[in-house]
């Protein structure tokens, strides 16, 4: 037990006490070392705040070590450790960290020697700090680290230009405060649980404003030194700008650019998956092709701008009659497509109805002032249990719109045993 502060004073290499983990004494050397003009600069600050941040995490690691029973009285062996001043003066020092008693109760004592000697290696550490510094401001990415709790423990500055908020007002806080979507910190922890490491990985944050961006993480994971999971560290950045000129080109190429519904290629990519899923849960789906009647005559009576502007009329008043879940698309020209998942044939049919009456009445004007009408034909194709494939189905639905058609047009036809029931309260339209 210690018990001669006269004689830790008098050491010639600096000593810091440490109980809980934060200082309570430093002797003289010590005070120098750190630069510090007085013990309350150094007095109930944890040792980390003065190791510079590459070092923090072995740092902390040596000093769990020493703390272990197995280890108590017997110091771990002197490692070399960056260190940051008072002055804030960077310096390269020895140190050795032993387990003991100070009034009684459990402490560490920490023996740093200044190994900063010639100027030479004084010179290449401030330039490699300095680079260090200034590649730290100016990145575009943020460097995070957090604790096995998900605590981010240092943050960049770079999280002023990507979240807005200074350092300072996200380390203590979790890195889940920052998703919109739990969901999204799941899938993270997930990977980083089962791979070890992530790279470019997706997400979303909440800046400070409110506003949600696009980030893409690349981190790995932390253990110390039992090999236990101890955290995260990494980078993230903000690619929203990248997010969204993906999207938009997704959305380019998957809409018909006249219309807004969906392209050919689009729609049958969604036909597809919804009729294997359908296939597979055995649930109804019901198709229905739509052809805009004499849509040739209107082109070479009134021209293709008019033509034009009737397509997308049509089309806005067939996707008022829709639910969030069907599909409509432009198949090509005049004639389109309507998926309607969960819908039985006799549900269908009055989908079909109304919207055949919606189209019956639209008043078009053309650029002379005189006014005009248009219809549609329709065809509806359902499920069955012994559809081979999507084909069959489509085959189906377009025998019907061509039935339809040669009917007399302006109506809806089924081909085969299509019929018409009750309609189902479970997928109203």
């Amino acid at each position: 037990m210690l018990t001669d502060p006269e004689l830790l004073r008098a050491l010639p290499v600096a000593v810091l006490i440490t109980q809980q983990g934060v200082i309570c004494t430093a002797n003289e050397a010590g005070l120098a070392l750190l630069e510090a003009d007085d013990p309350g600069q150094l007095v109930g600050r944890p040792p980390s705040d003065f190791v510079h941040t590459l070092d923090k995490l072995r740092s902390s690691n040596r000093i769990h070590q020493a703390s272990e029973p197995e280890q108590a009285g017997r110091p771990n062996k002197p490692s070399e450790f960056r260190i940051r001043t008072c002055k804030g003066n960077l310096k390269m020092v020895l140190i050795s960290t032993v387990a003991v008693a100070l009034d009684g109760a459990p402490a560490l004592l920490m023996c740093a020697m200044d190994m900063t000697h010639q100027n030479e290696i004084q010179e290449q550490l401030r330039e490699s700090e300095q680079t260090f510094r200034r590649l730290f401001e100016t990145m575009q990415d943020v460097y995070y680290r957090t604790d096995a709790q998900g605590v981010v423990q240092h943050v960049g500055p770079g999280v002023r230009r990507v979240l807005g908020y200074e350092p300072q007002e996200i380390e203590g806080r979790t890195a889940e405060s920052y998703y919109p979507q739990s969901s999204d910190r799941d899938a993270f922890k997930a990977a980083i649980m089962e791979k070890g490491e992530v790279s470019d990985f997706p997400g979303q944050m909440v800046r400070k404003d409110g506003a949600i961006i696009d980030i893409s993480i690349s981190s790995h994971a932390l253990f110390d030194h039992n090999g236990a999971f101890a955290g995260v560290e990494g980078i993230y950045r903000d690619v929203t700008q990248r997010k969204n000129l993906e999207r938009e080109l997704q959305r380019l190429a998957t809409t018909d650019m006249l219309t807004g519904m969906a392209n050919r290629r689009a729609f049958l990519e969604t036909a597809e998956n919804t009729y294997q899923r359908a296939s597979a849960q055995g649930t109804a789906l019901t198709l229905l092709m739509l052809d805009l009647d004499h849509f040739k005559s209107i082109n070479d009576r009134f021209g293709h701008l008019e033509g034009d502007r009737v397509l997308v009329e049509f089309a806005r008043t067939v996707k008022l009659h829709l639910r969030a879940s069907d599909t409509v698309g432009r198949l090509g020209g005049e004639e389109f497509g309507l998926l309607l998942p969960l819908t039985s044939p006799a549900e269908g049919a009055e989908v079909a109805a109304r919207i055949l009456d919606a189209v019956r009445a639209l008043e078009l004007t053309d650029s002379t002032g005189h006014s005009y009408r248009i219809t549609t034909s329709m065809g509806l194709g359902a499920l069955h249990p012994s559809d081979r494939s999507l084909r069959d189905l489509l085959d189906r639905a377009d025998q019907a719109l061509y039935l339809a058609k040669h009917r007399g047009r302006d109506q809806l036809a089924t081909i085969g045993s299509e019929t018409c029931s009750t309609p189902s309260s479970s997928a109203p339209h």
